[in-house]
């Protein structure tokens, strides 16, 4: 069966992202021609359903980034969604504290981080299977959330585009400034003047050549709809960063080597416990990351959302083209997985469809997932 499959289908190996390209395409064009004889001649790709894609997929996409490397190396995590929840809840806590946006940024990536540490320090140390680990942190974690939240939504005081929101809502409107202020504002209390309302001088004069001044407001710019929000252009600098890390680098091919064959990566002096304990580690940052991005979106902390986010990041990734057996991945095609994922979501709100035919159609798609995966590996391996 396997050179049979090398033989129809070679270009897997040359081009590994063509495969979870055509799966993004196919969800598209069926969801284009779905809605658009379902809802009298309404279209799905439209500006603002693009937009709201990619918005949406920042918190999947941000958590892909960790969980590749994490299944390249053989590893699995399921604490991703209640991890994201206990960063955001972090934040959200010390928002409502009044700190600035930039400390609640760092204390989420170092909750984050924090997990990641434990569940590869666990799993390193002890040498537990990662399903079992991760199993119980999750629930942990969740639980953690919910106490640091007294079990209830975390509410504080910023508005739609200021501070941490700001990362998730574009504005109408984008103010010059001579300094990023949003990294200086000491919180909700004080004269707000954040980020991206109020902008460096540099990116307003750059902007300045592509969007129309605001009638009746100097130095006002409209923003145009094209514009993302700032999250997604973090997500896509964040994105190119590791595809060269994990692919240029040497601690790239160590994860991958570390994936393939464990015991011979350690008999090549790779140290295989630390380098498991550094990829839970850098992981869990961007866990923590994508927790912020989640408050942004929400603009509050809640401990009970996320649930069930880890299947819908393991499902991107493997969509992406990773093997859950290790040793085979992608940054770029998680970020295409991540992409396809959302499109599902939100094809399915515009159709009309209720919730449960959501869940069951992303179920399925993970099942398919996985035994595509199970197919691609055993092409690969002939």
């Amino acid at each position: 069966m396997s050179d049979k499959f090398n033989q129809r289908l070679p270009f897997l190996k040359r081009y590994p992202l063509l495969g979870p390209v055509f799966g993004l395409s196919f969800v598209l064009i069926l969801f284009q021609v779905m809605v658009h004889f379902h809802r009298d001649g309404m279209n799905f790709l439209t500006p603002d359903t693009v937009g709201l894609i990619l918005t949406q997929t920042v918190v999947v996409a941000t958590g892909t980034l960790g969980m590749t490397m994490i299944i390249v190396s053989g590893g699995i995590d399921l604490s991703a969604g209640s991890m994201v929840a206990l960063s955001g809840v972090v934040a959200g806590v010390l928002l409502r504290s009044g700190h600035s946006s930039l400390v609640a940024i760092l204390a989420a990536i170092f909750v984050g981080s924090l997990g990641g540490l434990i569940n590869g320090g666990i799993i390193a140390r002890f040498n537990m299977m990662p399903f079992i680990v991760t199993l119980g942190s999750m629930g942990a974690a969740r639980g953690l959330a919910k106490w640091v939240a007294d079990n209830q939504s975390v509410n504080y005081n910023f508005g739609v585009t200021e501070g941490v929101n700001g990362l998730m809502n574009n504005p109408s409107i984008l103010h010059a400034a001579s300094a990023p202020q949003w990294w200086t504002s000491l919180g909700p209390n004080d004269q707000p003047n954040p980020m991206p309302t109020m902008t460096p001088d540099w990116l307003y004069n750059l902007c300045a050549h592509f969007m129309p001044v605001a009638p009746g407001h100097a130095g006002e710019l409209y923003m145009p709809l094209w514009m993302p929000p700032l999250g997604v252009l973090i997500l896509l600098v964040l994105t190119v960063t590791m595809s060269i890390v994990l692919n240029r680098s040497v601690f790239g091919r160590h994860i991958f080597a570390l994936g393939s064959n464990e015991d011979t990566a350690r008999l090549c002096g790779l140290r295989t416990k630390t380098l498991k304990i550094l990829v839970y580690i850098l992981a869990g940052a961007f866990i923590g990351l994508a927790g912020v991005f989640d408050v942004g979106r929400l603009r509050q902390g809640d401990p009970t959302v996320a649930i069930g986010l880890e299947l819908d990041i393991i499902a991107a990734v493997v969509i992406g083209g990773a093997s859950l057996n290790g040793g085979v991945g992608s940054i770029w095609g998680a970020i295409i997985g991540a992409l396809t994922m959302t499109s599902l979501r939100s094809g399915t709100v515009q159709m009309g469809w209720p919730s449960y035919i959501q869940e069951i159609i992303i179920g399925i798609v993970i099942v398919l997932a996985v035994g595509v995966d199970k197919i691609r590996s055993r092409g690969l391996k002939g």
